[in-house]
């Protein structure tokens, strides 16, 4: 777990322990004059077109692509996933953004909507000051996401990351700050002490992505003084299996998608729900493709799971497997303990509801294992949680995707993971998502919509 001492955080390895580097935290006092910096640069910001904020933005992408090793192997070091996933990460981030800001223009352009009477213009104007708190798990692309769309619509950003992550979040800030005016980009370190003072201080919107339990706090104090807020928060995400399913095709996704970045994504699959007459061979095969993952360092050539990114997030995850096993889960499979912040991957047969690990975010690689007699049963057992990120199925196109429109989730992958085509949203239901952003709609909420309508002539 990373260190704070006195006014400065220490970011740790998390595979080995050893220190990555410093960064000071910045003082909660402080944080007022960091927003009125920002007040202060974002007319200037604003009065660019559309076009000249992108042109002003196009090269750092290709300055990300250019620096993806360095930033790639400190977001390694840093956080822990593999080196090829850090290093992907910061060129995806830098190849994409030529797209992405050109689908931002189209987004913001202003759009007129006449009838026989009025003639009315869509125009999509600044909030002003957005407040950017991103968390570890993609310490690159989750910063990307929320900084790059706050800018094109013409605001000011100050972005706070993780403390778990800071040096990368610095790193990139730094990168992309080369081609701002002064003060339209600015960056706070610390934990929720910061975080907490930035939510109070004079901004017009929050973007925030991580747990439901700090995206209900940070509702609640935004709530006060009616700021925008938009959060992507945590997920419980099911996968169902159905009789007519490729298995082979499923357990590649289900190892896959449970595994990946030691289980530490918003829409890992932490339930998966088969069918009974093709349980037993899912779960062998499961078992099967999880023998062949190998866990490591992240820095290690072969690696594909890293360690998880602190021992507080390790423990979480042992005390809801450890719970579930009491309780009468039977481990199909475990990997070799590697101590550590390393968690073995398991695969957990005969979970149910009453279990934490199956109510509450797991945020680990852990595959826990259900089985149900029917479609009607996978729905019902499915929805039964307040999360609605995103599911899956894998089965028949027809029943799937009747399936599909029963889920509570906001994004349903058939056959495949949840994530839809390029220029949809990242969208979440229920407790896992308020507002949400990409495509041309996310796009849209970080900037104010006006309404101008005059009568025809």
């Amino acid at each position: 777990m990373n260190r704070i001492e006195h006014d400065t955080l220490i970011s740790l390895n998390p595979a080995t322990g050893e220190e990555v580097g410093r960064l000071p935290i910045t003082a909660p006092e402080k944080i007022p004059a960091v927003v009125a910096t920002a007040r202060a640069a974002q007319p200037g910001w604003a009065q660019l077109s559309l076009e000249q904020r992108a042109d002003q933005l196009r090269p750092f992408g290709k300055a990300l692509v250019q620096a993806a090793d360095e930033l790639g192997t400190l977001l390694t070091r840093e956080m822990g996933k593999p080196l090829a996933e850090g290093i992907g990460e910061a060129k995806h981030c830098g190849s994409s953004l030529d797209k992405t800001l050109d689908e931002m223009i189209e987004a913001l352009t202003p759009e007129p909507i006449d009838d026989e009477n009025v003639c009315s213009t869509l125009v999509f104007d600044p909030l002003g000051v957005c407040a950017g708190i991103t968390p570890w798990n993609f310490p690159l692309s989750m910063p990307h996401w929320t900084v790059i769309p706050a800018l094109m619509a013409g605001n000011s950003v100050i972005l706070k990351p993780s403390e778990k992550t800071p040096l990368v979040a610095q790193a990139y800030a730094d990168l992309l700050m080369k081609h701002l005016p002064e003060g339209v980009l600015q960056v706070i370190h610390g934990d929720g002490t910061q975080g907490q003072a930035l939510v109070a201080a004079d901004v017009d919107l929050i973007a925030f992505t991580g747990s439901r339990a700090t995206g209900a706090h940070i509702l609640e104090r935004a709530g006060g003084g009616l700021k925008r807020v938009i959060l992507e928060l945590g997920g419980k995400d099911p996968l169902i299996v159905l009789d007519d399913a490729d298995l082979a095709a499923a357990v590649k996704f289900a190892a896959a998608n449970s595994f990946r970045n030691a289980g530490q994504v918003c829409v890992s699959t932490e339930r998966i729900y088969v069918q009974e007459p093709v349980l037993d061979q899912f779960q062998k095969l499961l078992c099967e493709a999880a023998s062949q993952m190998q866990v490591g360092d992240g820095c290690d050539d072969g690696t594909e799971v890293g360690p998880m990114i602190d021992g507080g997030q390790k423990a979480h995850v042992e005390k809801q497997l450890a719970a579930a096993v009491t309780d009468g889960a039977q481990i199909a499979y475990q990997s070799d303990d590697l101590g550590g912040n390393y968690h073995p991957l398991t695969v957990l047969d005969g979970c149910h509801e009453k279990m934490d690990i199956i109510r509450e975010e797991t945020f680990g690689p852990i595959a826990c294992l259900m089985q149900v007699a029917d479609d009607a049963e996978a729905v019902t057992r499915a929805n039964n949680t307040p999360y609605g990120l995103g599911a899956s199925i894998f089965g028949s196109s027809e029943r799937a995707h009747d399936i599909a429109r029963q889920l509570t989730a906001g994004m349903v992958g058939i056959n495949k993971g949840c994530g839809g085509a390029s220029g949809t949203p990242w969208v979440g239901a229920k407790q896992s998502g308020y507002g949400y952003h990409s495509g041309r709609d996310g796009h849209r909420q970080f900037a104010q919509l006006r309404v101008i309508s005059e009568m025809r002539g």
